[in-house]
């Protein structure tokens, strides 16, 4: 079979952790959480010594970020106000590993779909804002389980990673060094997340997603053509996590905060929307299509009121739920995975011709576009 050298979303796959925490749920173990905490300190707090933790609530928490609940891969510790995050058990090496697991499930979901073997697919990336370990690679373990011969490695752009790994498999299918590239996102973001922070304990889920990219010759009739992609990076201090292999060098910062997801949510909001919006916009005129006819617009799932200026910018007016999706509410914030869950779960009704956009935005700063075009 000759290969076209253009690029194409064959299929998409998702994994969606069973168990759900609900923001009532969640303000009830934190607020317990809290009480326990002023009870221990009530003496330093009366002194002055030490502030008091202040509670949550449930109308904060949407008003803040649009969340109504998460699914999470282990509740019990999530909510548990003496832990506080889950409990994953080690396994052994010859097990599959966790991340690899729900990466497997996602991505055996979009090879069924795309009616494609794991002996057709050329290569795996493990695209994703946390990887279990250092090597070997998550991607080659998840070729590994998948049965794949080809090659895998893991690539990490915090929230904007799938979508640069859509451009990174494009750019092996424009090159002809790849005909099928399987990106995988797992996201098991309850693993960084600081549960015991008011302002962020309540931001993300957990999850699994993977995007099958692939030559059009390679690909089944229901398809959609990219059109371009753009990646941007900005650096920024406003969203980092600092765990890393070399924290055991510095043993005084064991355990402190900045070991976990930590941002600056206002400034984040003020430098990113107007960033994305414009780089969405430049990318387009660069294309060819106006952005106010986009059909959707499969957006970053990290905060409502983003992903309405955005739109509002992108479009020239007020997005409606058919033109932006959400899945943020009920997914929460699942990093890379966001958009692509948008994609998956609201691209099934729209008609030859019709063009679209996901888009991911996070961390570093970086931010992601694919332009799509749903085959006809």
């Amino acid at each position: 079979m000759d290969a076209t050298h253009r690029p194409v979303i064959s299929a998409t796959g998702l994994y969606t952790p069973p168990e759900t925490v609900t923001n009532a749920e969640l303000v009830d173990s934190f607020n317990e959480y809290v009480r326990r905490h002023n009870a221990e300190h009530a003496d330093a707090i009366a002194a002055g010594n030490r502030p008091a933790l202040e509670p949550s609530s449930v109308e904060f928490i949407e008003k803040a970020s649009g969340i109504k609940s998460r699914h999470v891969v282990d509740k019990a510790s999530v909510l548990d106000p003496g832990t506080m995050c889950p409990r994953i058990p080690e396994r052994a090496n010859d097990e599959l590993s966790i991340m690899a697991e729900v990466g497997v499930t996602a991505a055996r979901q979009a090879l069924e779909r795309a009616g494609r073997a794991p002996g057709q697919v050329d290569a795996v990336l493990c695209a994703a804002s946390n990887m279990q370990r250092a090597y070997p690679a998550m991607a080659i373990e998840i070729q590994h389980a998948l049965g794949i011969d080809g090659f895998g490695f893991d690539m990490n752009v915090a929230c904007s990673s799938a979508t640069f790994g859509i451009q990174t498999a494009a750019d092996y299918i424009r090159a002809g060094n790849a005909r099928s590239v399987l990106v995988v996102s797992p996201e098991i973001t309850s693993g960084h997340l600081n549960w015991r922070d008011r302002d962020s304990h309540f931001i993300f889920g957990d999850v699994a997603t993977a995007v099958l990219v692939e030559d059009a010759e390679l690909a089944p009739a229901d398809h959609w053509d990219i059109l371009g992609t753009k990646l941007k990076t900005v650096f920024s201090n406003n969203i980092r996590n600092n765990f890393g292999f070399l924290n055991r060098a510095a043993p005084e910062g064991a355990g402190q905060p900045d070991k976990l997801f930590v941002q600056e949510g206002r400034k984040v909001f003020k430098e990113v929307v107007p960033m994305v919006a414009a780089m969405i916009v430049e990318e387009a005129d660069r294309l060819g299509i106006d952005p106010r006819s986009l059909r959707r617009l499969w957006l970053h799932q990290a905060n409502a009121g983003m992903n309405r200026l955005i739109a509002q910018k992108v479009l020239g007016h007020e997005a409606s739920e058919d033109e932006s999706p959400t899945v943020l509410d009920t997914y929460a914030n699942t990093s890379s995975a966001g958009s692509i869950i948008a994609f998956h779960q609201h691209s099934g009704d729209l008609v030859a011709g019709d063009t679209g956009i996901i888009c991911s935005f996070g961390a570093g700063y970086s931010a992601g576009t694919v332009f799509v075009r749903k085959a006809g």
